[in-house]
């Protein structure tokens, strides 16, 4: 019997799939297959988890296969991470018409991420304080425990490391290993070495105008063959976002949810707080926050379900110059740096909630502007370098609480819940970087607006 609903599972998910084949044979818009393949996916997770539970048999080994088109999704993105970075930063140099906007265009998407990053660590605090969350009352299981040992060996790790040498670990010293993604800290190697050859390129440019034009064009042509890449990758987004959902809904852990509930709803909150700032900062740019969203769903929506940043930066980029105006130097710049620095969900809301949350046990007290002021500054600092992938929360998280010499069993007591926050982090993680290239686009003056209020100009996957 069980192989037999195993088999009905499948032929039900491959309907699905056929579904949104069908819509997208009839040119159905990319930004409504992708809702498509959402909600089917919370429908479809949501049935297997109530007929078959989040562990049963049919569920596990149903998933198995389902998880071929999620985490293959996510995979063939994955694969475009760094020769993106490489191509995006550099291409962004050869595409700066005037250098003098190099300088306006990379302190002003700096000065958004890490600027959000310290707004959102002080809304981390006060949720938590609203909330009047005490990690005393949490739970700790088989599943925990284990967690904490992990988090433990991990925590040991990071505490070698002081945070000067943690800076100069950054600096790559072996570009093509870290282009090999060999280290946590290889993304933000990537694009300071990127950078570098940008910088070098219009040094270059000055001097002898005819190699930078040749190596322009070799810069031309190899950014047209990535995106290009992620044209054909977009086109299976609504196939694999409805996998990935599916799986979210059918394995998370319900009774946790419900047990850690508080939690969950206090960083939701936080997240949904922040996300009210980034449109506020949005219309104090003159940007439509109710066009902005309708532009931006497709990235944000993969950000939700894939829960990575950095698997998102195709759809990222592609989403600011085609459906925001955002000019290409600008997109590439805060969607590159966006990956490593000022995470508002992973890197801001979340170590700055857990340090608020255990420093009671220390005997800290919480409303001291010095705490405050403190944790900000460190939450700030630390987001620096944090990568863009599942997992990176944790790493930023173990950062600040070393850092203030907090507990650090606090981060494996929650991981019954963490994909389910997860997603909503990644999602603003992405949401800032996006945020980034706008502001970045307006100041410099090359927003383009008659793009950005074009109903027509969205994300397709169609070329």
């Amino acid at each position: 019997m069980t192989t037999v609903s195993i088999i009905l599972v499948l032929v039900l998910f491959v309907a699905v799939l056929f579904g949104l084949w069908k819509m997208q044979t009839k040119h159905v818009k990319f930004s409504t297959r992708v809702f498509a393949g959402l909600g089917a996916g919370v429908v479809f997770g949501g049935l297997l988890q109530l007929l078959f539970g989040s562990d049963g048999a049919v569920t596990t080994e149903a998933i198995s296969w389902i998880n071929i088109v999620g985490q293959g999704y996510v995979r063939f993105l994955q694969m475009l991470i760094m020769p993106l970075i490489f191509v995006s930063i550099i291409g962004a140099f050869t595409k700066i018409e005037n250098s003098k906007n190099l300088g306006k265009i990379s302190t002003s998407v700096l000065t958004t991420l890490l600027a959000t990053t310290a707004i959102a660590a002080l809304i981390g605090i006060g949720s938590v304080l609203l909330f009047n969350l005490d990690g005393a009352e949490f739970t700790q299981g088989d599943a925990e425990t284990a967690r904490i040992e992990q988090i433990t060996e991990t925590s040991a790790q990071v505490e070698d490391l002081s945070l000067p040498e943690q800076i100069v670990n950054f600096i790559p010293n072996n570009v093509f290993a870290d282009l090999a993604d060999s280290r946590d800290t290889s993304t933000i190697a990537v694009v300071i070495f990127s950078a570098f050859v940008g910088v070098a390129y219009l040094g270059i440019s000055r001097k002898d105008p005819e190699n930078a034009s040749f190596f322009k064009k070799i810069m031309d042509s190899l950014y047209s063959i990535v995106m290009r890449i992620v044209t054909l990758v977009l086109r299976i987004s609504p196939y694999g976002i409805f996998a990935l959902m599916t799986k979210m809904l059918a394995t998370s852990d319900f009774n946790a949810l419900v047990n850690l509930g508080v939690f969950v709803i206090a960083s939701y909150s936080a997240i949904a707080v922040m996300f009210i700032i980034h449109m506020l900062i949005l219309s104090g740019f003159k940007v439509n926050p109710i066009t902005y969203v309708k532009k931006a769903f497709p990235a944000l929506s993969f950000a939700f379900t894939a829960r990575s940043s950095a698997g998102a930066l195709p759809l990222n980029i592609e989403t600011q110059t085609k459906a925001l105006g955002v000019d290409s130097a600008s997109a590439n710049f805060a969607g590159s740096f966006g990956l490593s620095i000022g995470q508002n969900g992973c890197a801001g809301i979340y170590p700055a909630m857990l340090a608020t949350i255990v420093a009671p046990t220390v005997g800290i007290d919480v409303f001291s502007p010095s705490f405050i002021i403190t944790l900000v500054a460190v939450v700030t600092i630390s987001s620096f370098g944090v990568a863009g992938v599942g997992g990176g929360a944790t790493f930023a998280a173990l950062i600040v609480l070393g850092a203030l010499d907090l507990p650090i069993a606090i981060v494996g007591l929650l991981i019954s819940v963490e994909p389910i926050i997860d997603m909503a982090r990644t999602m603003l993680n992405v949401n800032d970087s996006m945020l980034a290239g706008v502001v970045s686009a307006r100041v410099v003056h090359t927003l383009d607006d008659d793009i950005l209020n074009d109903e027509n100009a969205v994300v397709s996957s169609e070329a």
